[in-house]
């Protein structure tokens, strides 16, 4: 036990390193994109900081077995590096006893990550949903000042309203020159759809003019409703809809995109025991190459592991390949990868000391 605690403790202080980096990193650059947003007036300030918080199972669910796999990289090369290792195994400790030591821990954080990406993840996506959409309900008029001449989208548009409703979600004597159409109202109001995620002005009781440059004509039409696409919903938020459906829903669905979302939150947690068999023995040096000999070409490993998963979902989701085989054949090899690099080289020394 003490020796286990020795272990643990020794890799719990380097995983709790590397993830605090890679979230510290994640997160600033969500951070300044969030920030960029609520300039541009897409999303409030005062909801910046809480989506992040709201992200952060997100987060956490693709850092730590990326933040295992290095910590049992730096951990274990350290102690092959500094000779421990070899002390350990002069007394009888073997390779099939410190992995499962290893995988203690390992298990420990397989659960913890099917907690994210079964659950937590989820439901903080479901909960940014809701105040992205209580937003976009805002967002267009809140940036309005009544009485005077705006432009929206880029300059490509110019509005004006005399007044605001207390809630700021009714726009009263609005006039828009949208191109080479004006319109003036009565009353405009804002609609999201519910299934697209769009947003769209609403104007009651208005007229529409329609000019032709370096023309006297115009065209006029009288109308009680008229709907205009303010924004299509932001790819971002797109990605958000499919990350918000309860895991619940997404088994047994048709629906590609479905399909495609619970392999990869099945993958996140198959990845833990996985990358564990895999850093294990990527993770023995010798010391005099260092404890940082492998973590080159073991981070390329990892990351080809990842790009191949994310690959696979994507081509699930648009339909170009079935929901199973190729990705869990691709779990199948990565595991194979481990236990040849557990393996073959115990039974290669097997064999050469049989030859001697």
């Amino acid at each position: 036990m003490i020796l286990f605690r020795y272990l643990a403790r020794e890799l719990a202080g380097s995983m709790v390193a590397v993830t605090t980096v890679l979230l510290m990193i994640l997160m600033s650059g969500r951070l300044i994109r969030q920030l960029a947003s609520a300039a541009a007036g897409e999303v409030s300030l005062e909801i910046v900081f809480f989506t992040l918080l709201l992200r952060l199972p997100s987060f956490l669910e693709m850092i730590l077995p990326l933040a295992l796999f290095i910590s049992i990289l730096l951990t274990y090369g350290r102690l092959y590096a500094e000779s421990e290792m070899t002390v350990l195994t002069a007394t009888g400790f073997s390779n099939r006893r410190l992995l499962g030591y290893t995988m203690i821990p390992a298990t420990a954080l397989t659960l913890l990550v099917a907690s994210f990406t079964l659950y937590l993840s989820p439901w903080g996506a479901q909960k940014m949903e809701e105040l992205y959409k209580k937003q976009s309900q805002l967002t267009e008029f809140e940036l309005l000042a009544p009485g005077r001449f705006q432009s929206t989208e880029k300059g490509s548009r110019v509005t004006y309203a005399e007044s605001l409703s207390d809630d700021k979600s009714e726009m009263r004597n609005v006039f828009i020159a949208d191109g080479t159409s004006l319109l003036v109202a009565k009353r405009g109001t804002q609609y999201v759809s519910d299934e697209t995620g769009s947003r769209f002005l609403e104007l009651h009781e208005g007229r529409r003019y329609d000019v032709t440059p370096g023309q006297l004509a115009m065209q006029s039409l009288d109308f009680d409703l008229y709907g205009v696409k303010i924004a299509d919903e932001p790819e971002a938020r797109r990605k958000l809809r499919k990350e918000a459906v309860p895991t619940m829903d997404l088994i047994g669905s048709d629906n590609p995109k479905h399909q495609g979302q619970l392999r990869w939150r099945i993958s996140l947690i198959l990845m833990v025991p996985i990358v564990t068999l895999i850093a294990f023995p990527l993770s023995k040096v010798n010391p005099r190459q260092g404890k940082f000999a492998k973590l080159f070409p073991a981070i390329i490993l990892f990351m080809m592991y990842i790009s191949l998963i994310i690959g696979l979902v994507g081509m699930i989701e648009k339909g170009k390949i079935a929901a199973d085989g190729a990705i869990w054949g691709l779990h199948l090899v990565y595991l194979m990868i481990g236990l040849g690099l557990m393996l073959v080289p115990e039974w290669l020394r097997r064999h050469k000391v049989k030859q001697l």
